[in-house]
């Protein structure tokens, strides 16, 4: 027998063994446009940090959106998937009800073109170009990919969990959602320390979230956008806007455990980079992210 929580936003349940499923679940509303498609979703208070959505998981919603409509009008490209969403953030929604506006700027053989906007309470607050494509798989393996094998597949004894009531789980609420750990090795700032501007960190779906394959896809680009702000082990925390990012699917992740590194080029004196790339269970790339963002105060 299942169990279903609800979510304070009161919009609906969320399903104990699905709960990012439902971030994807689009309810199809007439368009203001012609041509162009709409929807309704909802994203729950579990994906947010502190008050306010988490930034990938609008960019997975808004992927889910764009190929939601894509498959709608053009079902001869219904094999293509999200390859690169570009996003900016026009201001930060909160859990509840969003409606998504979707129109697509080119259709080709090879690329698709996709155009989403996130809306609430009338607003529009998050815009993504979807450039849609052909993922690799199996059939087209890497001709070149570097391992990862100094992370382990599963995260050590000490890894920092992101249980609710925790440090890390006052702030990020995702590990209400799935299985969610920081790598201690790489987080001095947990123990007041400073060090280098990197992070990696472990992030498990529930079982039907990553046993659907395009679900975990969408997550695979969410999690692209999961590790704190590399600015931390410096000594600087808080809010860090997000002045503009880019996420790329590679591949649709196999079951198991994500793991998840960011790297810096440079932390600037207002502004910082930052790469992620996302390693599924079996070693394969499957996501990445580059952003630009602001730096916040340093903690006092």
């Amino acid at each position: 027998m299942t169990t279903e929580t609800e979510p304070s936003a009161g919009l609906g349940l969320v399903h104990p063994d699905a709960p990012f499923s439902r971030v994807c679940a689009l309810t199809e509303l007439a368009a203001d446009e012609p041509g162009a498609g709409r929807y309704r979703g909802v994203i729950d208070n579990i994906w947010t940090i502190g008050p306010k959505v988490h930034g990938g998981t609008m960019v997975a919603g808004s992927a889910a959106a764009a190929a939601r409509w894509l498959r709608t009008v053009e079902p001869d490209r219904a094999g293509m998937a999200p390859l690169s969403g570009s996003t900016d953030f026009l201001g930060a929604p909160e859990p509840g009800e969003v409606f998504y506006e979707v129109t697509i700027r080119k259709v080709g053989r090879q690329i698709c073109l996709v155009d989403v906007m996130l809306i609430q309470r009338g607003r529009p607050l998050v815009r993504t170009a979807f450039t849609f494509g052909h993922l690799d798989g199996p059939d087209r393996p890497p001709l070149y990919s570097p391992e990862h094998t100094d992370l382990p597949v599963e995260p050590p004894a000490d890894a920092i969990g992101y249980e609710p009531g925790s440090s890390m789980g006052r702030i990020v609420h995702v590990a209400r959602g799935m299985d969610t750990f920081l790598d201690r090795e790489w987080a001095p700032f947990i123990d007041g320390e400073h060090g280098e501007p990197r992070l990696r960190m472990w992030l498990r779906p529930r079982s039907a979230d990553q046993a659907d394959p395009e679900i975990s896809s969408h997550i695979a680009m969410m999690a692209a956008d999961m590790c704190p702000p590399v600015p931390t082990n410096l000594g600087y925390f808080g809010w860090s806007p997000t002045v503009q990012m880019t996420t790329y699917l590679r591949r649709r992740p196999a079951p198991g455990w994500l793991r998840i590194i960011a790297t810096t080029h440079e932390v600037g004196g207002g502004m910082f980079d930052s790469d992620q790339i996302v390693v599924d269970s079996t070693g394969a790339l499957v996501a990445q992210s580059r952003q630009l963002a602001l730096l916040p105060s340093p903690k006092r």
